[in-house]
């Protein structure tokens, strides 16, 4: 259905790489967000005033806060797809992200405003007059908002957008927050409670929830986070299908909006080669990593000795080593000069939760070798892995 939806009204609609089509998706979303949620403001204003019940109206002006949130989002898709500049060379992708908290931080402001306006309810309490116009209201608000969560995390899906995924639980607390809501005002009927204040406070909770949970998801990549897996995975089986790579490290993928990333890696490979081959080797990698996975890629080019039987002695008891450390600890970039006193030079990378600092990893290692060689001059790097 809603992909028949977007065949008319979306040129390029199955092509969610295509950034033209994407704002045009993004765009429908937040329109369709601003349509819908200035409805239910309005039915729940109306509801709220004919019943005195603050949850409800709260309720409503939740809602209108969504509304201004869905223009956000369409201002955000609209600045994140202008090209690069001299003043930002990386494009403008990261205002949707800022797009997306800013939704986020209005949920958590309606939740605050919420929470003060039940507060003072609970203190001085009024029976809320029970209508069947504010039941409709209410459970059409909670199908609607039920129907909007499921489309903007659909949208959000298909077009990777933090604001729409933002938007998407949101749509799913305020769904929650208005069956509390009801529920409250049929159970005050009934039994002549007032339990009005109360509800307002739940729903609240739920929407600062909600808006943290929103905060969360928009945060992250601002602040950078670890590439997915599956995608690293498939990165590395393309670069080791070239038989002359021998290992790869130090991946980074660096995400300046959707569809703007780059990617920096290590690529070892055997130093007796020519020079001008592996060359032409690496560009050719960075090419076929440019194509499949629309990113830009740039290769740092390790030579590392192969087929020396002191070398490969080395290498597996110094990988023994940083082992004992963390059973997923790795080394790259290993080499050794000298005779008499032999000089180890090589990075281990150990995992973010190996409560040691940088500083302890190395004197370790270096502790853990001299006692096998006090000959030995290690001189060793520490990384982190990026990926979980």
């Amino acid at each position: 259905m809603l992909d028949r939806i977007l065949q008319r009204l979306v040129s390029g609609y199955d092509r969610p790489d295509d950034p033209n089509a994407r704002s045009l998706c993004g765009a429908l979303a937040g329109w369709v967000g601003v349509g819908l949620n200035l409805l239910l403001f309005l039915g729940k204003l109306a509801a709220g005033l004919l019943t005195g019940a603050i949850s409800i109206t709260a309720d409503a002006f939740n809602n209108l806060s969504d509304a201004a949130g869905s223009l956000v989002t369409l201002a955000g898709f609209y600045w994140a797809r202008q090209e690069a500049d001299a003043q930002h060379p990386f494009g403008h992708g990261r205002i949707e992200y800022l797009a997306g908290l800013l939704v986020s931080l209005l949920i958590l402001l309606v939740g605050v405003e919420l929470g003060r306006s039940s507060i003072e309810k609970i203190l001085h309490p009024q029976q809320a007059s029970f209508t069947v116009l504010s039941v409709i209201v209410l459970a059409s608000s909670i199908l609607v908002k039920l129907w909007m969560a499921w489309f903007d995390r659909t949208m959000g899906k298909r077009t990777n957008s933090a604001a729409l995924r933002a938007a998407a639980i949101d749509a799913q607390a305020d769904a929650m927050a208005t069956g509390g809501v009801l529920v409250g005002l049929i159970v005050s009927q009934i039994f002549a409670l007032t339990l009005d204040g109360w509800l307002g406070l739940l729903v609240a909770g739920l929407i600062l929830r909600s808006g943290w949970s929103a905060a969360k998801d928009t945060l992250d990549p601002l602040l950078g986070q670890p590439p997915d897996p599956k995608t690293v995975k498939e990165i590395e089986a393309l670069i080791l299908s070239y038989p002359q790579v021998c290992g790869i490290h130090d991946l980074i993928i660096h995400d300046y909006g959707p569809g703007r990333r780059m990617m920096s890696v290590h690529v070892e490979i055997p130093a007796q080669g020519s020079l001008v081959e592996v060359h032409r080797i690496i560009d050719r990698i960075e090419r076929e990593l440019a194509s499949h996975f629309q990113m830009e890629a740039v290769i740092h080019m390790d030579p590392i000795q192969i087929g020396d039987p002191q070398m490969d002695q080395l290498r597996l008891l110094i990988e023994g080593v940083a082992r004992e450390l963390d059973c997923a600890a790795t080394i790259h970039d290993f080499h050794m000069e000298g005779s008499d006193h032999l000089e180890l030079r090589f990075d281990v990378v150990v995992p973010y939760d190996v409560p040691l600092t940088n500083k302890e990893v190395r004197a370790v290692m270096v502790e853990k070798l001299l006692s096998r060689n006090p000959d030995w001059r290690p001189v060793i790097g520490v990384d982190r892995s990026h990926v979980l």
